[in-house]
Parts: C-alpha cells; structure tokens; sequence
C-alpha cells in the first residue's frame, strides 16, 4: 500500500474514531459509566480486528453500529418514550406483524435503517479493497482481553442501572449495551417468564371465554383508585403521627388488609402490571421493567378482560400522557379500551389533588349510568402524594402533619396523606348520595413507598430512592388494600396477611361476588398454600406449574 493510501486509512479510522469519542463525552455520561462503555466499544473494535486484521474496516463497522443503537434510540423514545434494549432486536425483527406495523407506520425510520445500512455496507467494501496492511491478530487480542478487564472493573464500581434510565435519560448506547446481561438470561430461559418445563398433573386451565360469567343479578360497578406512593404509616412504631389516619386503610371488616408490592420509591408500572395481569413481575428477571413494552398482545388472562366478559365497561383515568412508559398500548391490550389522560381530563399540573381525577370519574359514571345498566369498571392513578416533599402541597389546608421528631420530608407526606383520606371520604359520600340505586366496589392500594421512608428504613435522607437496597421481606415493600362497599356488602376477605400484589385482581373479583375463571381460582388457592407469598412461596414449583398451565392454555403467550 502507498504512504498516501496508509495515510488515508489512518485519517479515516481516526476521524470516525473521534466522532464517537466525541458522541461518548457528550452524552454517555462520566467516571466508570463512561470508561465501561469505552472499553466495551474498544473490545468490539479489537475483536473485529482479530477476525478482520483491518483497522479501518472494523472502525466503519464499529462507528455504523454506534450511529444505529444511537439513532434507534432516538426514534425510539420519541414514539414510545423508551430507548433501545437488546431484547427489540428479538422482540420485533423476527416478527413480520412488528415488522409490518413499523413498515405501515413509520415507514421513513424503516427506510433509514435500510439507507444506512447500504451506506455501510458500500463504505466496508471500498474500506477492504483500499486496506492492504494487516494488524497483528496478537496485539488485536491483547488489547481485547485489556478491555474486557478494564470494562469488567469499571462496570462493578459504576452505580446499578437506575430503572429510570432507559424512560429518561440520554444514554442511549451503555443503556444497550447495559440491557444484555437480562437479554441473554431471557432468551437462555427461552421465554420472558419462568415456567415449568412440562405439564403437570392437574387439569388444563379454561379460557375466560371457556368459562362462562353466569350472573343472577347486575353486579357492583368496581372502583379501583392506585394510591401514588402511598403506604400505611402505622407499620412504622417509631413514627409519630396522628392515628386517626389509620382509618383510611381500613375495610369494610374493619381490618387493615398489607399488601406487598415489588418496587420501592418509584416504578410504578411494575405494581401496575401485577394489578392487571395478576402475575409477578419478578418472575421475568431483569426484563421486568419493559413489561408494558414486551408483553402487549401476550395476555388474555387480565382482570380487566375478565370484566369485559362479565359484561363491564372499562375506563381509566391517567394523570400522566398516554405515551409514557407505552402505557396506552399496554392498557389496551389488556382490556381498557377507553383511556382518559393528563390531557383528555384538562389537567392544570401534573400533581393534581385526588379530588381532581375522582371528579372526572363521577361525571363519567353519572353519564354511563344515566346511558347504560351494564357495569362500569373504573381505573383512577392518583399523583397527590407524589414526590417532591419539600414543595408544600395545597398550604391553605390545614391538617396535620408529622408529630414532634419527624423529618420534614416525612411531615409534609403525611400533610398530603391527610388529603388523599378526605378526598377519598369525600368520594364515598358522593356516590352514595348521586347514586342511591347503584352499588359500588371501592378498592383502593399502595403501588409502593414514598422516599420520604429511607430514613426510617435505616439509609441516609440524602440517598436517592433507586440506592436503597432492600431484603424481599423488609417493610419498604409493604403497603396496603383496602376495600369498601357502597349500597353493597362485599365478600369477607381472607385473613392472609399480608399478601403479594399479583393476588391482589382475583380478590377484587372474589369481594365483588363475580363468578371466578380457573386461572383465579387457582390464584386463591396458590394465595392460601404459599400464605400470601408468589414469587417467594415456599413451594415454588406450584407456582412454576401455574404459569406453564397458563402457556399451555394460551392465556399468556412467553416469547
């Protein structure tokens, strides 16, 4: 090769290389995130070189698929506000109805790619015939084995990936790279959720359709209320409060019902999952924070869909945009079909009070009940309770807060905590009084705990919520559901306490007195044997046997 030609492979390979340094300085972040992602890039670049023994055209082919992750990326949290994961390459590639619906609806993206990937493929090609001198396969080696170690080092001493990450921040390309370890543990289990290998002993699960909803009189409308960020301060002796609050997480028995979620301080999506789908989100692994991504279309055992069979209309009201978290698309598919967001209700602020959402609710009830006798199942999420605390939340209420010795975090969350019971016992007055011929459901829980616990759960007030670490027994997992009727007596609730959020669907159809699919039944009954536990029951395989019964009865589709 001519000086001028090795000087053209060295300026090209280094220009490309610059720009993705360039790429990684600006948004991939700093210290050990920054150096992981580096090193993991090097590596690539040097394994490409021990196979290739060309410089230039593994820099292309390693800039290419930078630009790729990067640009996929984007595109990708512009329409579902989440970046790029290793799994959508399973995900949506090899499925012609993804891949169909991408070519029908975003078409210019599709065409793109292509673009790109002829630009590529045209630049390796002319890179391979003007690129005669060959690196060294040893050097190569070595420096792949360099990187892996410095890659490895700084992966263990940068910060768990934050469940935030991949919905809010710019990282595109270590958010990818990230997302391998539970791509690889998914597709080694075959499946996104842990199962059986085979079929047991017990009898196949019939389809909600299978089973007939036989009703012998109209039954309740059901209001379920997704309390943000609420638990019940009582569970904490330590806390000084006033304990007439206790009353708002009491049933119609009288007693307070715990409820354990599966996140703390934030996320609320994975208790929002469990509520509907009646399955733990833990049972999925690492993937299980994408879950209203990657298993849209894969259930038909939801407790919305039980509804729709039982003849209920379903309506939410959502204080966020239907795009976040690609919460729309989840919701319809697994039976809310009619979705009032942050903008349908005319929402002010995103932090609206709970009688905001709650009066949205009431003139839609009042219209579907002057219009129809069918049943109406109501999905209200709050946000009144939501983080920040140090902002004071409706100041010309005067109600009380934390007694002497709170932190004023804690002081101001139990403020709004005031509110949320007033505006929940206003509700139940309303409906009682505009609906005197109606009966009514009122469920309402905990998703999970405030960060205004850290303190009380032994870590620092300065720790962020997505730090604390925490055992699956500890306290910071445990909220609440609670249950009243309204012109209705609902069935006794069992004395299990407390219980895993995934039963939480089969005991709201249980209280309302609706006939149960086997797939709830089995639900109560795994609920007695493993003593309110799912994920963690002592007899694992009977909750593994479950979920194969549902894949076999194609009530849940794993792949």
């Amino acid at each position: 090769m001519s000086r001028a030609n090795g000087w053209l492979v060295a300026g090209l390979s280094l220009l490309i290389a610059l720009g993705v340094a360039e790429y990684f300085r600006r948004y991939e972040g700093a210290g050990p995130n920054l150096i992981c992602t580096s090193a993991i890039t090097i590596a690539l670049w040097a394994a490409l070189v021990t196979a290739t023994r060309r410089a230039l055209v593994s820099t292309i082919l390693v800039g290419a698929m930078i630009a790729f992750i990067a640009g996929v990326a984007f595109v990708k949290r512009s329409l579902e506000k989440m970046v790029f994961h290793a799994y959508d390459l399973y995900f949506y590639f090899p499925d012609g109805r993804l891949l169909a619906h991408l070519w029908t609806s975003h078409r210019t993206f599709l065409l793109a790619v292509i673009a790109g990937a002829t630009v590529t493929l045209a630049a390796v090609i002319v890179g391979w015939r003007i690129e005669q001198v060959r690196l060294r396969r040893l050097h190569a080696g070595c420096l792949f084995a360099i990187c892996v170690v410095v890659g490895a080092a700084a992966s263990h001493e940068k910060i768990e990936r934050r469940h935030t990450q991949f919905y809010w921040e710019d990282l595109f390309v270590s958010s990818f790279y990230g997302s391998w370890p539970e791509t690889l543990e998914t597709l080694v289990r075959g499946q996104l959720m842990e199962s059986a290998s085979a079929a047991s002993h017990r009898p196949p699960l019939r389809t909600v359709a299978q089973d007939a909803c036989t009703l012998t009189q109209k039954p309740p409308h059901i209001i379920l209320i997704h309390e943000e960020s609420v638990f019940p301060p009582g569970i904490f002796p330590q806390l000084n409060y006033d304990k007439r609050l206790d009353s708002m997480f009491r049933s119609f028995d009288g007693r307070m019902h715990r409820m354990r979620v599966e996140t703390y301080g934030g996320a609320s999506w994975l208790t929002e999952f469990s509520v509907m789908t009646g399955l733990s989100s833990r049972s999925f692994g690492g993937i299980r924070n994408f879950l209203q991504t990657y298993m849209v279309n894969r259930l038909s055992d939801t407790l919305p869909q039980t509804l729709t069979h039982c003849g209920y209309r379903n309506v939410l009201f959502y204080p966020m945009l239907k795009t976040f978290v690609s919460s729309a698309a989840f919701y319809n598919s697994v039976g809310i079909k009619e979705i009032f967001d942050a903008k349908d209700q005319q929402a002010p602020t995103a932090f609206e009070r709970d009688r905001f959402y709650f009066g949205n609710a009431l003139k839609n009830i009042d219209a579907h009940v002057e219009a129809s006798k069918a049943p109406l199942f109501t999905f209200v999420e709050t946000m009144s309770t939501h983080w920040p605390y140090h902002v004071t939340f409706y100041p010309e209420e005067q109600v009380p807060g934390g007694g002497e010795g709170v932190d004023a975090e804690m002081s101001e969350f139990l403020r709004r905590l005031w509110l949320s019971k007033t505006d929940l016992e206003d509700l139940r007055g309303q409906l009682a009084s505009r609906f005197p011929k109606e009966r009514f459901l009122i469920v309402h829980y905990g998703d999970h705990h405030p960060v205004a616990t850290r303190r009380l759960l032994g870590f620092p007030a300065e720790m962020e919520s997505e730090d604390v670490e925490l055992q699956p027994d500890s306290s910071g997992f445990i909220t609440y559901f609670a249950m009243q009727g309204v012109n209705f007596n609902p069935r006794p609730l069992p004395l299990i306490d407390p219980v895993d959020v995934a039963y939480l669907p089969a005991l709201i159809l249980y209280a309302a007195g609706l006939p149960l699919p086997d797939s709830d039944m089995e639900r109560l009954r795994l609920m007695k044997q493993c003593d309110g536990r799912y994920y963690d029951c002592s007899e694992r395989d009977e909750i593994l046997d479950f979920h194969r019964r549902l894949i076999e009865a194609g009530l849940l589709k794993p792949r």
